[in-house]
């Protein structure tokens, strides 16, 4: 790789690890109906959120493009990352930023396949630092680890250990998201154990009328 080959490769890394910071909204379809699934991501990202994941599995196809096609202009508006839940075809279709998937291998090189260098591929990894470690091998820009605490959207996930995110912070060269029963007065000890971005549902949308402040609290745990 020459010279500048790998000055543009390096860049654009930095720009793919930046993006992933800060508040990290997730949509659920039993907290904001289809009528309202917008406005709530727009009050969400008023607040401060910095990257959006759309997940609905329950969708059909035809929702599932028009809801994300919508999302992803709106955060294009607001230079907010916008992420598609296990489905790089979707995320292709809606010019999305990148694509979320499970920790199988396969899936991440099919989906940098479709997407391309330019997309952010993240990966589950739960509990397991060595899936990490194996994901990136493959081209993870990202990983996620939990839950960490009892969560209302997967109660029976596998458990994390507070002390996995130091572990992985030390030895992880790509930006680590926390998920799993997040809430603010649990939010700040993950970041302090070197979570880069947690990534909130239930506590973040579950009061329509505090969506935008509660987001602002959340993403200001990370300047304080």
């Amino acid at each position: 790789m020459n010279t500048i080959s790998s000055i543009t490769t390096s860049t654009k890394a930095l720009e793919k690890k930046q993006k992933i910071h800060g508040l990290y909204a997730i949509t659920a379809p039993e907290l904001m109906p289809a009528d309202k699934l917008i406005i709530s991501i727009e009050q969400a990202i008023q607040g401060g959120a910095r990257i959006i994941q759309y997940r609905n599995k329950s969708a059909s196809p035809a929702l599932q493009h028009q809801e994300a096609k919508q999302l992803s202009l709106l955060c294009k508006r607001h230079n907010v990352c916008f992420i598609i839940n296990d489905d790089p075809e979707l995320a292709k279709a809606v010019n999305a930023d990148g694509v979320h998937v499970g920790r199988d291998d396969g899936k991440i090189a099919d989906a940098r396949k479709q997407l391309g260098q330019q997309a952010i591929i993240g990966v589950s990894c739960y509990n397991r630092l060595e899936n990490a470690q194996n994901a990136i091998v493959q081209g993870a820009d990202y990983v996620a680890f939990g839950r960490f605490f009892p969560s209302k959207t997967k109660p029976d996930a596998m458990q994390a250990d507070l002390q996995l995110l130091e572990v992985a912070n030390q030895s992880l060269n790509v930006p680590i998201v926390a998920i799993g029963g997040i809430k603010q007065d649990n939010a700040q000890e993950l970041i302090k154990r070197g979570a880069d971005a947690i990534a909130v549902i239930n506590d973040l949308f579950h009061d329509e009328q505090e969506i935008c402040n509660s987001a602002r609290i959340y993403q200001g745990f990370f300047s304080s």
